[in-house]
Parts: structure tokens; C-alpha cells; sequence
């Protein structure tokens, strides 16, 4: 039957040539057309091809992939997957914006027909009036004969015994009256039948006269219709149902008045929907999805019987399936507002949006029948719940944001495991305990309610709000980052750090144990929680057989998924950058605004006369305390996730060294000072530099930051060699510099003597060897 469902058909936008590069990907879920101006004359062109009559479609596809790799063939089948689904949305979209129209049409055209039919009635009636009138006046204008001829004819002709024609023709308005009375429908509809051919053989042969004929056919219009009101007044009955009912349209619709027959059809079901929807009525205290499930019970099973109805009485007749469409879209729809009505817009405004979500669930599964028996009405539904759901999605996010914050208030950024009251991970137990994510209260609420949000919302991806609802959870997920970056000390002199808090209150981490438990916080949720909760989107609620026929769909999403975690690690970098910008700012600056690391320091020491305690300069011994105090309570924090640890560490380093590296100030007193800087100053910053390379390798030090650490060595080196004097001559061997650096990286700490090659296998810098120096010095001097 005709009914809503869209069939396949080609996008107006696409181009008909297979796409191989990526911008030809680039396709819109809005509709089919991607082209632009005069993409429609192109389009024109380049589809000539298919419209020949000799086409031959396999040879088309191998002409066009043969020259493509494995990697374009998987785009070509994406794109095409798009295509087809907006062709298929596009036509749906086009298929209701002119429903309306057309279904007014086909109904003036039934009301057209069934007035032809009894224009024809009449005429055939005045017909035969007419021919029987000529031959009254033929009889009487007949002289011939005297008057005893006359009387002995008129006298013949009341003797004569009338025949069995004329016999049934007088007794069948009695008749049809007796079956009438007894509603025997069935029966009255033959006699009809057999009257109209009565009708039709006595006018051939001659068998009436044309005023018995005229009355036998008045008698059949007249029982007609009285037989039709019969059957209309029974019909809407709410009594008559089932086969009743569908005896009585059929009875209608063979009378000749089917478009009547059909909507008195609707009409009984639409009564009896109404009489069974009286005994539902929503409740304050009722459950939503009981409201929703038994409304859903109604409607659509009064759809679906209608539909049963109308297919075996009418056909797959377009101008009845139609008005069916018309029909079941309007009772969906009312049922669409009546949820809405006392359902939705109260989980919206609260934010229960697993509520709201059973609530659509249940009615897109009643749907789904529906469209298994070809009536396909879920865009009416979608087009209703989407605001409210919308809403409902906003309203959680709200809440998560509120709830998390409130508990930041008060967080003491201590990593736990989840306490009582927020679901697991796993299941708790010695063997698995390991397997829960030690975190602080406010990120152990909000992965509780990220968990749970993507579980509300999984069910809903027919809604395509998949999007919307990742892009609304990395939204939540900066603004928490933003809390983590405020509970540092000192980024509250940083606005760009506070931005969007508003009025929240953090409480701050004090303690360089309290700060690392931020990025733990962080790092945990970006890295596994998160990116784990939003693969229940592609994976809840899926059979096998769902998860193989939408294949594609979770390939597409892999990349976005992708993309969205990376977008949670940029986040991450912030806070990360954060932290290390705050401790590098310790280290360089004091309380007063002085700093620790200036050019001064080196250039003075070749003013004193004493000989210089050879020992790293105490900024860099601090840099490496706390880079090794730090170090420990990140190996018991970041358990299975060490190298994120290592990279913290090495950010640490790379931006101390960043501003030394940078600093304008320091530079151009060691180059265009009044004082240059001496043998002294240069081997102090040489040990300080050897000193960073040895207790960086292998744990703090990355490839990067150790070549910049070079560059400067090289930038000092220069300076020096300006006044004249070779650097190679002042210092002393890389043996030296070495062993005071092992020294002071075994006692800083406490492990007595580094030894020359200890260092981490799995470190990115463990290829790089300390004696680099050496290299280093033999091509500075030259």
C-alpha cells in the first residue's frame, strides 16, 4: 500500500562520478544535495549515462574502481552509505511537505466518481421514463380496429395470466423490504444484483414494459439507499466492531460507495480510540512510562487494526491508503502531544532524561511495528520529542556541571576508590580492586553521572543527537578542567584560567600531593572513563545482527570518537601546562618578585677571589627535588598510566629550561652586558646544564628540551669565545663535570652515586647518552 515510508532514490546534490578525495566525503546528514550553484547542470550531464537503455551497472562500478585502492574503495562505500541515507530523508521530507495536498486531491476524485456513478443512475432512470412514455403514446395513438376488436383485446388481456418476470418484479420491493428488516445485508445485496440484471435482460428482450421496467429500477435506487444508511448507521455503532464492521464497509464499498465505506471505517476506529483513551488518565504520582506505555497500547493497536481493516476490504487502492496515512498521522500525532503533554515536558524541566528517553523508546518500538506492516509514521514522533529531549539533555548537563562543582567546593583532592552510593567500575572484590579508578569526591560524581548520562541517551541515537550530547560532555568536562586549573594556587591571578567559573568556589590544593591528584583526576577521566562511557552509544541495546547492519555507522563513528578524545587531552594539556607553569614560576621567582635564575650569578662569580664551591646552583638542585619528590607520589597515583607521569615530569623541565632559553633580559646581559661572563660563570653554567642532562636522562629529559639545553651551552660558549678567550681552554674535562652532577643527583636523592648508564629503558630519552657532552664540546669549539 502507499504509505509514508521513502524509497531509494538519488540525492539531487550528488554527482553521479563515485568520489575519491576527501572533500568529496564531506556530506551533510541535512539532506542529499552537496553541490554547488551549477551543480544541477553538472548533475544534468553526468547522469545522460544511466539513462541509456544499454547501461550496464557492473561494468560501470569496475570502470570507476578499478584505478582506486583499498583505502578509496572504504570512502566510496561511506559516502555512498550517505547518500543513501539523505536520499532516503530527503524523499521523506519531500513526501510530507506535499501530503497534504495530495491526499485533498485523491479525496475530490473519489467524491467526483461516486458523483458520476449516480449522474449515470439518474440518467439511465430518466432513460427509461422517457422510453416508456413514447411507447404509452404509440398504444394510444393505435385507432386501428373497431370497438368490438378493442374490447375483445382489453378483455383478452386481463385474461391473460401474467408471467414469472412480472411476478418477481411486483413482489421485489416486498421482498427487499422483508430482507431489509431482518438485516439480512448479504442477501439484499444479490437481490439487488439480480434485479439490476432483470433490469438489464427485460430491457434487451422486451420481456416489461418500460413502466415496470422504470419501476423495478426506482425500486432498486430507492432500497439502495435506504440499505447504505442502513449499513452507515450500524457502522457507527461502537458496538459494531471486527467482523461487523468490516462486513458493513465492505457491504458500503459494493453499493458503490467505498470512499463512504473508508471513512466511515476510520471514523469507528477513531470513536472506539477515543471511548478506550477515557480510561487513561495521567497522574502526578504515576509513572511516566506506564502513562506512556498504555496510551502507546491504545493508539497503536487501534492503527493497527485500522490498517488490518482497510487492506482486506479496500486493497492497496491509493486513494483509500491515503486517507489511511492521513488518519493514523493525525491519531500519532495527538498521541505524540498527549506524551509531550504530561510526560516529556515535566522530565525536560527536571532533567530526567531516562525518563524522557523510556518514554520515546516505548513509543518508537510501537512505531517500528508499524513499519513492519509498510505504515511509517516515527518522523511525526521524532519531529514532537526531539525539543523536549533537547531540553532534557540540557537540563542534565546543567546538573552534572552544578553537582560537580558543588562537591569541588569541598573536595580535599584525595584519590579514593568509589565510595558507597556511586556505581563501580567493576564489581568489588579483592581480585578486581585494582580494576576501580581511584579518584577524588567531585571527579568520582561527575564519572558517575557521565556514566550514567550516556546510558540515558544511548537509546535515543535515532534522534541523532549523538553529537550534540559528546559535544555537551566536553563542554561539561572543560568547565571541571577549569575547576582543577582554579584549585591551583596562584591561577587566580590568571582570568583566562577562571573564565566561565563565575561564582564558584574551589577549594585549593595545597599540597604538591594535592596538585598531582588534579591530574590524575584529569588524565583518568580523559584517557579511559570518558572515551569509555561514549562507546555506549554505538554499543547498547545492539544485537549481532544490528551491530553487522550497521557496520558502517560504527566505523564512522571510530574517527569522531577519536577526535573527541583528543579534544579531551587538549584540556588535559591545559591543566598540565598549568601546573607546570605555577611550579616553574616557584622555582625562577621568589616571594619578593626577585628571581633565582639571572645572569648576574655567573657573571659575579669571577669578581670573588675565593674558589667557588663547585656544586649545581641551588634553582636547578630544587628543580630536581621536586622533580624526584613528585616523581614518587606519581608512581603510587598513576598506576598503569606511568608514562603520563613521565611526560609531567619532562613538561616540568622543558619549561624551566623553555625560559631560560628565552628569557631576553638574561640573554643580552650575557651578550652585550658591561661585564662579561668569565671562566667561572661559564663553567658553573656548563655544570648546571651537565647537571640538568644527568639527572634528566631516562626520566626527565626529553629529545626535545635536551637539544635546546645544547643550543643554550652553544649560546653561552659564543658569548664567552667573544672576548676572546677559548672555552675549551678554561674548563675542564667531561669527566669532571660528570662526577659532580652524579654526586649531587646520588645525594639530592639518596641513593648514593648515579651510575654513568643508569637510566630507564622505557624512557624516550634512553637512547641519549651522556657523552653527547663530549661531542658537544669538540664541535662548540671549533
Amino acid at each position: 500500500m502507499a504509505s509514508a515510508k521513502s524509497s531509494r532514490s538519488r540525492p539531487a546534490g550528488h554527482s553521479g562520478v563515485f568520489p575519491v578525495g576527501g572533500a568529496a566525503l564531506g556530506v551533510g546528514g541535512g539532506g542529499g544535495g552537496g553541490g554547488g550553484g551549477d551543480g544541477g547542470v553538472q548533475l544534468a550531464d553526468k547522469l545522460k549515462i544511466f539513462k541509456t537503455d544499454n547501461f550496464d551497472p557492473d561494468a560501470y562500478v569496475q570502470s570507476k574502481c578499478h584505478t582506486m585502492n583499498e583505502k578509496e574503495i572504504r570512502h566510496l562505500c561511506s559516502y555512498l552509505q550517505d547518500l543513501k541515507k539523505a536520499s532516503a530523508e530527503e524523499m521523506r521530507r519531500s513526501v510530507y511537505a506535499n501530503y497534504a495536498a495530495f491526499i485533498r486531491t485523491s479525496k475530490e476524485i473519489s467524491d467526483l466518481e461516486g458523483e458520476l456513478l449516480s449522474i449515470r443512475n439518474l440518467l439511465n432512470t430518466q432513460a427509461a421514463l422517457i422510453h416508456g412514455l413514447s411507447e404509452g403514446v404509440q398504444i394510444d395513438s393505435l385507432t386501428s380496429g373497431t370497438e368490438g376488436s378493442t374490447e375483445e383485446y382489453i378483455s383478452n388481456v386481463e385474461d391473460q395470466e401474467p408471467s414469472e418476470i412480472q411476478k418477481w418484479s411486483a413482489d421485489f420491493p416486498d421482498l427487499l423490504d422483508v430482507l431489509l428488516a431482518e438485516r439480512r445485508v448479504d442477501e439484499a445485496l444479490d437481490a439487488l444484483d439480480e434485479a439490476e440484471r432483470v433490469a438489464a435482460d427485460a430491457r434487451r428482450t422486451q420481456t416489461l414494459t418500460a413502466a415496470e421496467i422504470s419501476a423495478l429500477r426506482g425500486a432498486v435506487s430507492d432500497n439502495c439507499q435506504k440499505l447504505a444508511d442502513q449499513l452507515a448507521e450500524a457502522a457507527c455503532q461502537s458496538s459494531t466492531r471486527g467482523i461487523e464492521l468490516r462486513a458493513a464497509a465492505s457491504a458500503l464499498k459494493r453499493l458503490g460507495d467505498g470512499p463512504r465505506a473508508h471513512s466511515l471505517l476510520l471514523s469507528a476506529h477513531n470513536q472506539r480510540l477515543q471511548c478506550n483513551l477515557q480510561t487513561i488518565h495521567p497522574s502526578s504520582t504515576s509513572y511516566g512510562g506506564a502513562y506512556t506505555a498504555a496510551l502507546a497500547q491504545q493508539v497503536f493497536s487501534v492503527v493497527a487494526q485500522a490498517l488490518s481493516d482497510s487492506v482486506e476490504v479496500f486493497g492497496d487502492e491509493s486513494c483509500y491508503a491515503s486517507e489511511l496515512v492521513t488518519w493514523a498521522t493525525k491519531q500519532v500525532l495527538s498521541f505524540a502531544l498527549l506524551v509531550k503533554r504530561h510526560v516529556l515536558s515535566s522530565c525536560a524541566a527536571a532533567g530526567g532524561l531516562r525518563a524522557a528517553a523510556e518514554c520515546v523508546q516505548i513509543s518508537l518500538g510501537h512505531c517500528s511495528l508499524l513499519e513492519a506492516r509498510g505504515l511509517s509514521v516515527s518522523s511525526v514522533l521524532l519531529k514532537q520529542f526531539k525539543p523536549s529531549l533537547e531540553q532534557a539533555l540540557d537540563a542534565n548537563l546543567r546538573r552534572i556541571e552544578e553537582s560537580t562543582a558543588a562537591l569541588a567546593a569541598a573536595d580535599n583532592w584525595t584519590l579514593t576508590y568509589p565510595p558507597n552510593g556511586i556505581r563501580p567500575v567493576a564489581r568489588s572484590s579483592v581480585a578486581n580492586l585494582a580494576l576501580q579508578p581511584k579518584l577524588s569526591t567531585s571527579a568520582h560524581r561527575f564519572n558517575s553521572m557521565v556514566q550514567d548520562y550516556f546510558e540515558d541517551v544511548a537509546p535515543l541515537l535515532s534522534l541523532q543527537l549523538g553529537g550534540s550530547t559528546m559535544d555537551g560532555i566536553a563542554k561539561n568536562f572543560n568547565l571541571y578542567v577549569n575547576l582543577l586549573i582554579s584549585a591551583l594556587p596562584g591561577s587566580m591571578d590568571d582570568e583566562a584560567n577562571v573564565e566561565g567559573l563565575g561564582n564558584k568556589i574551589v577549594r585549593m590544593a595545597e599540597t604538591e600531593e594535592q596538585q598531582l591528584a588534579l591530574l590524575a583526576n584529569a588524565s583518568l577521566l580523559a584517557e579511559e572513563l570518558l572515551p569509555r562511557a561514549a562507546m555506549k552509544l554505538s554499543s547498547i541495546n545492539q544485537s549481532t545482527d544490528d551491530l553487522r547492519k550497521r557496520g558502517p555507522d560504527k566505523q564512522n563513528r571510530v574517527p569522531e570518537l577519536r577526535e573527541w578524545k583528543r579534544k579531551l587531552q587538549r584540556m588535559v594539556d591545559r591543566l598540565r601546562d598549568s601546573f607546570c607553569r605555577q611550579h616553574a614560576l616557584e622555582l625562577i621567582f621568589t616571594d619578593e618578585g626577585d628571581t633565582h635564575l639571572s645572569a648576574e650569578m655567573y657573571i659575579s662569580m669571577d669578581n670573588t677571589v675565593e674558589e667557588p664551591d663547585w656544586v649545581p646552583s641551588p634553582i636547578f638542585q630544587e628543580l630536581y627535588a621536586k622533580l624526584n619528590m613528585m616523581a614518587g607520589i606519581a608512581a603510587d597515583m598513576f598506576v598503569g598510566r606511568e608514562r603520563f607521569a613521565t611526560l609531567l615530569m619532562m613538561r616540568l623541565t622543558e619549561t624551566v629550561i623553555l625560559w631560560l632559553s628565552e628569557d631576553q633580559a638574561f640573554w643580552e646581559e650575557i651578550e652585550q652586558g658591561p661585564k662579561p661572563l668569565g671562566p667561572l660563570g661559564l663553567q658553573q653554567f656548563y655544570l648546571d646544564m651537565q647537571f640538568v642532562i644527568i639527572f634528566g636522562q631516562g626520566r626527565f629529559l626529553s629529545r626535545h628540551v635536551h637539544q635546546v639545553i645544547l643550543d643554550i651551552i652553544d649560546r653561552a660558549m659564543g658569548a664567552f669565545s667573544a672576548t676572546g678567550m677559548n672555552p675549551d681552554s678554561v674548563l675542564p674535562g667531561d669527566d669532571w663535570f660528570m662526577d659532580v652532577a652524579q654526586e649531587v643527583v646520588g645525594m639530592i636523592s639518596g641513593k648514593g652515586r648515579a651510575a654513568n648508564g643508569d637510566r630507564e629503558i622505557h624512557s624516550p630519552t634512553a637512547s641519549v647518552s651522556a657523552h653527547s657532552m663530549s661531542s658537544f664540546r669538540s664541535h662548540g669549539s671549533s
